[in-house]
């Protein structure tokens, strides 16, 4: 089917005649592996929920009647599985409906969960593999189809004690000098006991005065290569049977500092003497704390002048003037970029290191000097009163009267009109100019 025609009740966008086709490509998202734990002291094997769900790329088009095909088949004497309502089982395998298929945004959950556990007989160690198909109507061409390979989940059957730290709720409404108390809470939910254990605390900058424990030990980071952070580490000799929870001694709290703004706080736990936890993914959590705060950035351009044939010196200066600092903890992506766009009549002959040449349009320039334009990143992180100056020397070939270059601050991805920075109270001051006098 031509790109642009659709089947009856699809939706997609009309494309020009001078535009290409559209594309979209459906997806499986599945987890990667999990551990089945064996009965405690010879009990029934407890049961584990995997979570399933398709989804596409382009949100331009609706994608409907998703079908995921689930084969279970590399299960045999290692697990059983328990369908849900929306699957239809046959033999070892079995269809589910998707009726409204997600993009990958923040509207994407899973649509499919499995229960399973160790089969009858399975013995630690045995492992199989569930594989998975899909379908949908919808894109371009009116059917999408997921790749053949690469969807899979490897299921492994275990014995050992299993961490697990149940969901903490995100803390939104912060403001700096609050103090947040965190209801950390882990059970051991595998069928062997943990003989001890340690719980890791890494409280990002903005975080301060996290409970003192007896167990632990506290170290604070400079924050000359990574983000500097506050750190816990604490030891527990207590033993945690199956099905036991443990909580901290008191509860734990953390106190939002004048410079906060979009912090976390992550949480580690394993169990001691060398034991294998069982399931990896339960026994770490990432708490966000956001504060009501805001971080102004800004930048000054320069005056520069002389005759043709000389060199200039040029300094652009960042500065967050605060109240918060600003760290991509997650991404780990600069937190922004200066942008300077070379004046009419100088060509760059020196570049600062961290900055990129670039064409007018933001295309690749094979040369480091004589680029029209450079883009600067900065760290992941600024604090709340880091200034970086980029020094540039511009060689003037014409002195063009009144010649400027723009000067400004944008976002790693997309263009400041169209992705401005949220947390900065005053886009004013994200631009300036380089003047040739």
């Amino acid at each position: 089917m031509a790109a642009g025609l659709v089947a009856v009740g699809v939706a997609a966008p009309a494309f020009g005649a001078d535009e290409p086709p559209q594309t979209d490509q459906l997806w499986i998202n599945t987890p990667y592996e999990q551990t089945l734990p064996l009965g405690v002291d010879g009990g029934l094997p407890q049961a584990r929920t995997l979570g399933i769900g398709i989804y596409h790329d382009n949100g331009n088009f609706t994608v409907t009647d998703g079908r995921l095909t689930v084969d279970v088949s590399g299960l045999a004497g290692v697990a059983d599985v328990t369908w849900p309502d929306n699957c239809t089982p046959s033999g070892t395998s079995a269809v589910c409906d998707i009726p409204v298929v997600p993009t990958i945004g923040g509207d994407y959950q899973d649509q499919v969960f499995l229960t399973v556990h160790a089969a009858d007989g399975a013995e630690a160690g045995a492992q199989g593999r569930i594989t998975y198909g899909a379908t949908a109507t919808g894109g371009p061409d009116g059917t999408l189809t997921a790749p053949d390979e690469g969807f899979t989940t490897t299921l492994t059957v275990g014995a050992g004690p299993d961490l697990a730290i149940e969901p903490i709720a995100r803390i939104e409404d912060g403001r700096p000098g609050d103090e947040k108390t965190i209801p950390f809470k882990v059970t051991n939910t595998g069928n062997e006991s943990a003989s001890g254990f340690t719980v890791k605390l890494y409280a990002s900058y903005g975080l301060m005065d996290l409970t003192r424990y007896d167990a632990c030990t506290y170290t604070t980071t400079s924050g000359d290569e990574y983000a500097p952070s506050n750190k816990a580490i604490c030891a527990f000799d207590q033993v945690l049977a199956p099905g036991d929870s443990f909580q901290l001694p008191e509860p734990l709290t953390v106190r939002l500092a004048p410079h906060a703004l979009n912090e976390r706080l992550d949480i580690d736990v394993e169990p001691g003497n060398g034991a294998q936890d069982l399931d990896s993914t339960n026994d770490y959590t990432v708490l966000p704390v956001n504060a009501d705060s805001s971080a102004d950035f800004s930048v000054s351009g320069d005056t520069i002048s002389g005759a043709p044939g000389e060199t200039a010196t040029a300094e652009l200066t960042f500065r967050n003037n605060g109240p918060a600092w600003l760290g991509n903890l997650g991404s780990g992506d600069p937190v922004a970029k200066v942008r300077l766009i070379v004046p009419e009549g100088t060509r760059v002959t020196g570049v600062p290191s961290g900055c990129t040449p670039r064409t007018l349009t933001g295309g690749y320039h094979e040369n480091r000097t004589g680029a029209p334009r450079y883009d600067c990143s900065l760290p992941y992180w600024v604090l709340e009163d880091t200034r970086r100056t980029f020094t540039f020397s511009l060689r003037i070939d014409t002195v063009v009267p009144g010649a400027t270059g723009a000067v400004s601050i944008h976002p790693e991805y997309g263009e400041f009109g169209q992705f401005p920075f949220g947390f900065d109270p005053d886009l004013t001051n994200n631009t300036a100019a380089l003047t040739v006098s």
